[in-house]
């Protein structure tokens, strides 16, 4: 992992940034699609770049076997801190890279790739990824991997304002037009090292890997324009998710909201 992307997680938002703020539509909507599309419990789910385990946990609690794995310190030290304090502990949680996993082939029911993706800034490496998440599922197992939009930071300029400053334009010309996104001044609200998909770049690389494809669909969509209050009024928020779900597919919407989930079944 490159050192400004290291020095960004060991600042530890990441623990709680989906459970307060415009997190929450990104948590609610993950943990929807994920009941979607892995199998019923008990199976075994590898959470590989789980950070502090906030899908990981509430996954053991209906009844998966969850191994997490990230290559963060601090990521692992939340986790397994959370999971002994958890009636429904992880399965294990230990350093990793999600190009060399260490588990062996076919051993797993669902991989889940909620993040890997976005830090792999070479194809190589993200197929490499997608390749050994395959390598460890059965046959029919789920791989479910997200991925940043390409317009992520062009929707944060216009509606934060950040596109006033002439430092985050310039990011904004550059991840629009490469998908490589840069932050040399490290800048904690500006995200770090990434790449930022294209929808139909984020199935390819899926397919290449040897996925039968369902996806992408938005995670935040269009709620992700909401100012974040209307989430704490039930009413608001219901009606923004069924909004969601509604459009989530729309491909002339997909990269309006930060983030993009896809699903593989291992052939």
């Amino acid at each position: 992992m490159e050192n400004e992307i290291s020095r960004y997680y060991e600042r530890g938002r990441e623990q709680g940034r989906l459970t307060a703020g415009a997190g929450r539509l990104e948590a609610w909507r993950t943990a929807e699609l994920l009941h979607r599309w892995l199998p019923a419990p008990p199976s075994t789910v590898l959470d590989v770049g789980g950070a502090a385990g906030v899908h990981a946990l509430p996954l053991a609690a209906r009844g998966h076997a969850v191994h997490l794995l990230d290559p963060v310190a601090l990521h692992v030290e939340q986790a397994r801190a959370a999971s002994a304090a958890s009636a429904h502990p992880l399965a294990s949680a230990g350093p990793g890279d999600a190009r060399e996993l260490p588990f062996a082939d076919g051993g797993a029911d669902a991989v889940l790739l909620l993040g890997p993706l976005y830090h792999l800034t070479e194809r190589e490496d993200r197929l490499r990824a997608l390749r050994e998440a395959h390598r460890v599922l059965r046959p029919g197992g789920v791989v479910v991997a997200a991925a940043v939009s390409r317009w992520a930071s062009a929707v944060d300029a216009v509606t934060r304002g950040w596109i006033a400053d002439a430092e985050f334009a310039a990011i904004v010309a550059e991840d629009v037009a490469t998908g490589r996104h840069r932050n040399d001044g490290e800048r904690e609200r500006w995200f770090t090292t990434a790449f930022f998909h294209r929808p139909e770049d984020l199935a390819a690389e899926l397919a290449q890997a040897g996925f039968a494809v369902d996806g992408p669909v938005a995670v935040e969509g269009l709620a992700g324009l909401a100012p974040p209050e209307l989430l704490d009024d039930a009413v608001g928020r219901e009606r923004l998710l069924e909004l969601v779900r509604r459009t989530e597919r729309e491909p002339a919407l997909l990269g309006v909201g930060g983030h993009l989930l896809a699903a593989g079944t291992a052939r």
